[in-house]
């Protein structure tokens, strides 16, 4: 991209909306209530012909740098300073408030090219605020309107005035959207060729998605900072100050890796607000985007009843789990806690039986290298592969051991079983009756299929079809 714009104002001026324009998508969350963003997000935007990047920042608030509102004015200071121009906005609806020449101060400081836009001026008596604007000494103010589109052409040429047009048309580069996988029983990629017998090699450069859950204030940011090694995400002892996903792009042992920070989730019994609402739906949108799901728990109350429901819609939406047990510096005798979460995990989530859970402390950053180790090995098995031939002389051992029950008097038969797709590993079971078949007996294969091929902790889809009758409407002869 050729440049970067921070989009900068108080709070409740309408930064998400004009951001979540310019990028293309509903990203950001935006609401009426004031303070909605706290993070810094950045994403990829377009304005007609000129591509750049932009940031959303949180809403500047004159007060202690302790405080949360001070921690998050740092953030935005920050992206200040990695921004090449500056969007300055404010409400034409409201007119300039002492907050605004405040922080129009900080931004001329900076140094950077800025233009200043005034928001909301599509609303009635917006024409008095806009004139106002003016006294800010920022240049002439750009009327728009970021909920209804208004005025973007105005904004791309006052984009080109501030840098020159050498600098806005810079090399364009068309950016991969993000495609969400068609949703189907098995779910996951096709596999070309069941039959053949030399599985695909791991490929260990190929970026890897990772999105970071679990419940309020269990030190998901702080995990995230404590990987990247630096403070990119807002933290404190606050719980629920993350409420947007935002994505942080990393780099491990040389492998390119895209971590998702997402909002605590409560019993949805407590949600009652919208703005957690969306908050929530938004971590959900990236569990469903991600690849690998790191379950953050509180080592100091784990297994919460809500711990448990996450890791279960986890393994329905086909996403690997890697569980983390957080906080760990807190807990006096390591070892035998230890034993007895990992005892409490085999029997609390039997449907991720072997899901891998690694003990780690944020704070200090003990154990990210092990939990990083846990996810590439995850993410390994989420991948596997399993020849027809192998699965099928697998399945002539369970038959001669344990077949299928008989229903209603009649013996059910299993022809074959073949993998049709993987990420997760989906399998195709031919067999006489599909709708007869117990549950239980499926639960049975499934467990054998995940000791037999080594497939621990992901989740493993069984499809029941029933084979071809050759003879099917053929009229009987007399």
């Amino acid at each position: 991209m050729g440049f970067t714009v921070a989009i900068i104002g108080r709070p409740n001026v309408g930064k998400s909306t004009l951001f979540n324009r310019l990028a293309g998508k509903k990203l950001a969350l935006v609401d009426d209530t004031p303070g909605v963003t706290r993070d810094r997000r950045r994403h990829e935007a377009r304005l007609y012909d000129l591509s750049f990047d932009v940031i959303d920042t949180a809403g500047f608030e004159d007060a202690p740098a302790a405080s949360l509102p001070g921690r998050m004015r740092a953030q935005t200071e920050i992206a200040i300073g990695e921004a090449d121009l500056i969007f300055f906005l404010m409400d034409a609806k409201t007119g300039l408030v002492p907050d605004d020449r405040a922080f129009a101060e900080i931004v001329r400081r900076s140094g950077k090219p800025v233009v200043l836009v005034a928001n909301k001026a599509e609303a009635r008596g917006a024409q008095g605020g806009f004139l106002e604007s003016w006294e800010l000494g920022l240049g002439e103010p750009v009327p728009i309107s970021a909920e209804h589109g208004q005025g973007l052409p105005d904004l791309r040429e006052a984009i080109i005035a501030a840098l020159g047009e050498k600098r806005a048309f810079g090399e364009d580069e068309e950016a991969a959207g993000d495609e969400l996988a068609a949703s189907e029983v098995l779910i996951g990629e096709d596999i070309a060729d069941p039959d053949a017998e030399e599985a695909p090699a791991y490929d260990e450069t190929k970026p890897l998605r990772i999105a970071v859950v679990g419940r309020p204030n269990a030190g998901k940011s702080t995990l995230i900072n404590a990987l990247i090694g630096e403070e990119r995400l807002l933290t404190g002892p606050e719980a629920g100050i993350t409420r947007d996903s935002i994505s942080v792009d990393w780099d491990w042992r040389g492998r390119r890796m895209k971590l998702f920070d997402t909002a605590g989730m409560r019993r949805k019994a407590k949600v009652q607000e919208k703005l957690e609402k969306l908050s929530v739906a938004d971590g959900l949108r990236a569990v469903r985007f991600a690849e690998i799901v790191v379950i953050v728990l509180d080592a100091t109350i784990p297994f919460e009843k809500q711990d448990l429901q996450i890791a279960d819609l986890i393994m329905r939406e086909g996403r690997a789990p890697v569980i983390a047990f957080n906080k760990w510096d807190l807990i006096e005798h390591p070892q035998q806690v230890l034993a007895e979460l990992r005892e409490k995990t085999e029997r609390l989530l039997p449907q991720a039986r072997g899901v891998l859970a690694v003990p780690v402390s944020a704070e200090t950053g003990r154990g990210l290298d092990k939990l990083m180790d846990a996810v590439v090995r995850t993410h390994r098995v989420w991948n596997s592969r399993v020849s027809t031939g192998r699965l099928n002389r697998w399945l002539e051992g369970i038959l001669a051991h344990h077949p299928p029950p008989a229903v209603a008097g009649r013996r059910l038969k299993i022809k074959y079983v073949t993998q049709a797709k993987t990420r997760p590993p989906g399998f195709i079971l031919s067999c006489s009756r599909p709708d007869a078949m117990p549950q239980s007996y499926i639960r049975y294969l499934v467990n054998n299929l995940r000791d037999a091929f080594d497939m621990p902790g992901v989740p493993i889809r069984m499809a029941l079809r029933a084979s071809d009758n050759p003879f099917a409407g053929r009229a009987r002869k007399r």
